[in-house]
């Protein structure tokens, strides 16, 4: 792999509006409460088993997100609806993302073709007997240096809401290929 030197790197697909909320999302904050951005609302109502996770639905207010739930097939569902694993893979793949392309473009680094993979377990926890997660991370920074990419993703790590939220709680495992 080699390293993108260039301080100035900018997607070659990223429009003007997109440079723009970039740089808004890379302001520093230093007040002395949480400043909100967005809050986003889901609504989950239980399905024939009267259990929302075993058959339900979740819809947002503002309609985009509507779907089924369903256990999977690996936990004797019917596997015909997402459940939470895959919906917390999905919202933490993506916000690291996010946080992945605001730290690499201050180090010089097009992230713009960066993949970023989360596979999310549930599984029995021994201290207690009832349930925990754990997390595996993959990411790709294509045309990165290996060492480069790795401190991109340590930092990215720190800045990430989804990290932050879980740190301390669930085992992540973070892997640079």
């Amino acid at each position: 792999m080699r390293d993108t030197a260039n301080s100035s790197v900018k997607a070659t697909s990223m429009n003007p509006e997109t440079e723009k909320l970039m740089q808004q999302l890379d302001q520093q904050y230093e007040g002395a409460a949480m400043k909100p951005l967005y809050t986003a609302t889901v609504t989950v109502t239980p399905g024939q088993a009267g259990h929302a996770r075993m058959s339900g639905h979740a819809h947002s207010s503002d309609g985009l997100l509507d779907l089924d739930l369903a256990f999977p097939t690996e936990l004797g569902g019917h596997g015909k609806g997402t459940n939470p694993e895959q919906l917390f893979a999905a919202g933490y793949a993506a916000c690291f993302h996010g946080a992945l392309a605001l730290v690499a473009r201050k180090a010089g680094v097009d992230a713009s073709k960066a993949k970023v993979t989360c596979a999310v377990t549930i599984g029995r926890d021994p201290a207690d007997g009832g349930y925990m997660l754990a997390a595996q991370m993959v990411i790709d920074i294509p045309d990165t240096e290996r060492k480069k990419a790795e401190q991109i993703v340590a930092q990215a790590h720190q800045l990430c809401p989804y990290s932050k939220a879980i740190r301390g709680n669930i085992n992540v495992r973070m892997t640079v290929v």
